[in-house]
């Protein structure tokens, strides 16, 4: 079973351990997320999956981060970490994907995000086009 929580400087560690895992995500000083909105995906006391965000405006947020273990992974914990997001807020939501990370952009279709621009050369290591995504709640 999986539990939803806000991240705390305990869960740093393993979030720093999925994103080096991950090289498809940002990779943020793990200590970064702190200053946002952290939640954390737990299961059997062990943090699989974490998703930050950040107030942009009144009713506009931006994910800056959303990963899960690589062993964990199509088993509805990112769904999970989104779905937690979602009953705290309602409005715009934002995101970048890079452009050759087609399982998280089907996962963000899936999700009702929609493509609304492009961000050449966002990312490095290496250097690619961020996909600009938004959804809308109400």
């Amino acid at each position: 079973m999986i539990a939803i929580r806000r991240g705390e400087a305990g869960d740093l560690a393993a979030i720093d351990a999925i994103q080096q895992a991950s090289p498809e995500t940002p990779h943020w000083n793990p200590s970064d997320y702190l200053e946002y909105d952290l939640l954390v995906a737990v299961c059997d006391s062990h943090l699989v999956g974490f998703l930050a965000s950040r107030k942009l405006a009144e009713g506009e947020l931006e994910i800056l981060n959303l990963a899960v273990a690589t062993d964990f992974r199509r088993r509805g914990i990112a769904r999970s970490l989104w779905r937690n997001l979602l009953d705290s807020f309602s409005g715009s939501i934002f995101l970048e994907v890079r452009e050759s990370n087609q399982p998280a952009r089907d996962l963000y279709q899936s999700l009702g995000f929609q493509e609304v621009g492009r961000r050449p050369g966002y990312y490095r290591n290496p250097l690619e086009t961020a996909i600009v995504m938004k959804f809308h709640s109400c």
